[in-house]
């Protein structure tokens, strides 16, 4: 599939395609006229790059730990780099804070709907 169908399954503007192309996050073949030609299954990558820019991780740790998200164990580092490793704690705890900190605020929205629909149905009785 060419970029732009690449864009339209996935919402990601064909602009950010190409900075995660740029970033070594995306890797399509190109044709003999040039357009890049993603493979099936590039959507899900895509996807899956979109969630973890959202969640807050730089593309510099996301180009690192990708290959290893859905690959076979022994597609791990021999020797994991110990920076590395803090980095991806580190933005691992962050995610953490910002998962209860979503739950905290889902939770209020929640009792929020719960006693305005419970002061409407009161109100329209």
């Amino acid at each position: 599939m060419r970029i732009g169908e690449l864009s339209r399954r996935t919402g990601v503007s064909v602009r950010a395609l190409r900075y995660y192309e740029e970033e070594g996050l995306i890797r399509p073949a190109r044709s003999g006229n040039g357009y890049r030609e993603f493979c099936e299954g590039a959507d899900e990558v895509v996807r899956q790059i979109r969630g973890l820019i959202d969640s807050g991780l730089p593309t510099r740790i996301i180009r690192d730990v990708l290959p290893y998200l859905d690959g076979p164990a022994d597609l791990l580092p021999q020797v994991p780099c110990e920076q590395m490793l803090d980095q991806v704690a580190q933005q691992r705890e962050q995610l953490d804070r910002r998962i209860r900190c979503l739950s905290r605020n889902r939770d209020a929205l929640d009792a929020y709907l719960s006693a305005a629909r419970a002061a409407r149905e009161t109100a329209v009785v």
